[in-house]
């Protein structure tokens, strides 16, 4: 458990810390696969792992009370198999300030109106896929903190190259694949997706889903990775496969997908908080990760290399991916996509206090006037707006060097970004 040696640090470590010693209990969520158990390991003195130990499970759901005794912080491991623990966990913290607890969990639980918030007991913290900072292959010379700053840019070449996100994008940020080989990866991830299709859904309250239709839905979010397509769109692009789907049974995939975290949908922004446009628009659709939407796709980096076009929108999922990492570990910064008549911006992440930054995404150093001008439209949109002008324009590239251009525009290599 605690300070295992081959451990590779996360940036929620210290924000997993500090939830402990503010409100002495933490849940951690995510998808399966992201790290979360180990983790909490890492701070941990002892643990229940509800999800291979049967009998402790069968203990806890005749009395949950026995899976809080032991040294603590403890773990206790998929929690939501045992419901009643969230109760008694919060009762435990309010009762005994000493005693500490880490709940983990790849499926989030079923609304339940007799539970407790656990607000001010129990703090929230989403876990995503490891980012390329996290993977080693950032040098972490831009922050994003800087960004929100207004800061200039300055970052030498790290070196990336086309062939190098082609198979970063391929094995993703999933701590048990780091320096995997990409096709080795492959082979898990396909897994990965027949798991989460037979096993995982069915695991959740509510409909069964035939896992082949399950599997048609990833591969069309695959395909339209994002992109806003609605429910009646996946339905009408799953006959592609051969399969014909009802909206609404599209609809009940997406919200069962949502629940385990696999689907991680990128919210619409407006500069104000109650415009209609931020309720009306639609979210983009990423998955937790875009090595998923390879898989999904049946390819591979030898693929993807000859299909720039799909490169370059995994690329875009991967980008985001690691703008959300980085973005909550500033005091939970959130991002959002904007697009309004014909203006568009792949990302905004907004801080807490107002302040806000507009990212493009090009894969290739030649696509950044296009990028660039985009984000000249969008700040010309903003002004006058009650939340002021961006606090910086910035083209993301996947590889070259980064600076701020004499338009202002910041050009960054993702191998440069961190938080």
């Amino acid at each position: 458990m605690a300070g295992q040696s081959d451990y590779r640090a996360r940036i929620v470590d210290d924000e997993l810390a500090s939830g402990l010693r503010v409100t002495g209990a933490v849940l951690v969520e995510g998808a399966r696969g992201c790290g979360k158990t180990r983790t909490a390991r890492q701070i941990t003195v002892s643990e229940v792992l509800l999800d291979v130990d049967d009998q402790a499970r069968e203990a806890g759901l005749l009395d949950a009370s026995l899976l809080l005794d032991g040294d603590t912080p403890r773990l206790i491991d998929e929690w939501q198999l045992v419901p009643d623990v969230w109760g008694r966990v919060r009762r435990a913290v309010d009762k005994d300030k000493s005693r500490t607890f880490i709940l983990t969990g790849s499926t989030e639980a079923a609304e339940d109106p007799a539970r407790h918030s656990g607000a001010m007991r129990i703090l929230r913290l989403l876990m995503r896929p490891m980012s390329l900072y996290e993977m080693g292959h950032s040098t972490g010379r831009v922050s994003l903190a800087s960004l929100l700053r207004g800061e200039r840019v300055r970052a030498a070449d790290p070196g990336l190259d086309i062939r190098a996100l082609a198979d970063i994008i391929t094995r993703g940020g999933w701590p048990g694949l780091v320096g995997a080989a990409p096709n080795d990866a492959l082979l898990a991830l396909d897994g990965y997706l027949q798991m989460t299709a037979e096993v995982d859904l069915r695991r959740l309250d509510g409909p069964r889903f035939d896992a082949e239709r399950v599997l048609r839905t990833l591969r069309s979010l695959a395909r339209n990775t994002a992109t806003t397509i609605k429910a009646q769109g996946i339905a009408k692009d799953v006959e592609m496969d051969g399969e014909q789907l009802h909206r609404t049974t599209v609809a009940a995939h997406l919200a069962a997908l949502r629940r385990i975290y696999v689907l991680d949908d990128l919210p619409p922004w407006s500069p104000t908080l109650r415009a209609a446009a931020r309720a009306r628009s639609s979210p983009k659709h990423h998955l937790v990760d875009p090595s998923l939407a390879v898989a999904a796709l049946g390819a591979d980096p030898d693929r993807l290399l000859l299909e720039p076009d799909t490169l370059g929108v995994l690329f875009e999922s991967l980008v985001v991916r690691d703008l959300r990492v980085y973005a909550q570990a500033n005091r939970g910064a959130k991002v959002y996509h904007y697009m309004e008549q014909r203006i568009e911006a792949d990302a905004i992440v907004e801080a807490k206090n107002g302040d806000y930054a507009a990212f493009e995404v090009k894969l290739g150093p030649s696509q950044v006037d296009a990028g660039a001008a985009s984000l000249l439209a969008f700040a010309a949109r903003m002004k006058g707006n009650r939340q002021g002008p961006p606090a910086s324009l910035n083209v993301i590239t996947g590889w070259g060097y980064g600076f701020t251009r004499p338009d202002g525009i910041n050009v960054i290599p993702i191998g440069a970004l961190a938080p």
